[in-house]
């Protein structure tokens, strides 16, 4: 299954999720994280930060975001997290 870069419209697309990952964190800004200024790569890794650094609670506040658009993040990460091999991508993000 084909993985397509979301940020900004990119559209970019992948053969793996763990190349669209790589892409995201190295073809895109990096962006701070609105409740603890942490700059992180933009895309899952910038999601997976809010989400296993901070609470809900947290991450609604600072960013302003509804239960619909947690809920979507939540699920995104949860898909990524089920298909990807997190060893390969911070070994190809080591290069």
């Amino acid at each position: 299954m084909p993985w397509k870069c979301g940020i900004d419209g990119c559209g970019a697309v992948f053969e793996d999720v763990e190349a669209t990952v790589v892409h995201q964190a190295t073809e895109h800004e990096r962006r701070e994280c609105k409740v603890c200024g942490t700059v992180v790569p933009d895309g899952y890794l910038a999601i997976r930060h809010a989400f296993t650094e901070h609470s809900r609670a947290e991450y609604v506040r600072a960013y302003g975001a509804s239960s619909e658009a947690v809920r979507e993040r939540e699920e995104l990460l949860e898909e990524i997290e089920s298909v990807a091999d997190m060893q390969a991508i911070a070994t190809e993000l080591k290069r």
